[in-house]
C-alpha cells in the first residue's frame, strides 16, 4: 500500500511544507493594512498595492466559541453525523500589527482557553479525500508554559 500523501486545503494560505508554518497574507504598500487570506485590493484604503506578506507564527487569542453542532455540508466537507461529531473550539487570533484571523483551535475544553493567551499556527489534517490524500489546513494551538507548542 503506498504511503499517504498530503496536500493543502487551498494554495497560498500557509507555508507548505514547513516545520514552522506561517499564514500567507497580503499587506498594503500604501497604508500597511494586512489581510488573510491574501487579496488584490486593500480594504483600508481601497488601493491595489497589496503584496504577499507572512504572518508571525504566534499571536494572542482574541475571542473564541465552541462549534457544538455538525456544520452544514455543503459548503463544509463534513462526513460526520450528530452521533460521531465532537465539538471543537474556533476563534480569532490577533497577530500584533497584522490582523485577526479566524480558525480552529486545537483545545476543545473551553475551561483551558483564556482571552489573551498565546497561540501558535500549526498545520493539521482536515479530512482524507476519496483517493486517500490527507487534506491539510491551518489551526491554532495554545503555547505551553515552557514556550513550546
Amino acid at each position: 500500500m503506498p504511503a499517504s500523501t498530503q496536500t493543502p486545503v487551498a494554495p497560498g494560505l500557509f507555508t507548505w511544507p514547513s516545520d514552522a508554518p506561517q499564514l500567507i497574507g497580503s499587506r498594503c504598500r500604501d497604508c500597511g493594512v494586512m489581510t488573510f487570506p491574501a487579496q488584490a485590493d486593500c480594504p483600508g484604503c481601497t488601493g491595489d498595492g497589496m503584496e504577499e506578506s507572512l504572518f508571525d507564527r504566534r499571536g494572542t487569542l482574541w475571542t473564541f466559541t465552541t462549534q457544538g453542532f455538525v456544520p452544514k455540508s455543503p459548503p463544509y466537507s463534513i462526513k460526520e453525523d450528530p452521533a460521531t461529531y465532537v465539538p471543537y473550539a474556533v476563534g480569532y487570533v490577533e497577530f500584533a500589527d497584522q490582523a485577526r484571523v479566524e480558525g480552529r483551535i486545537l483545545e476543545n475544553d473551553p475551561e483551558k482557553l483564556t482571552i489573551g493567551m498565546e497561540m501558535e499556527v500549526v498545520v493539521v489534517p482536515l479530512r482524507t479525500d476519496d483517493n486517500g490524500t490527507e487534506i491539510m489546513t491551518y489551526a491554532f494551538k495554545p503555547v505551553t508554559e515552557t514556550g513550546a507548542a
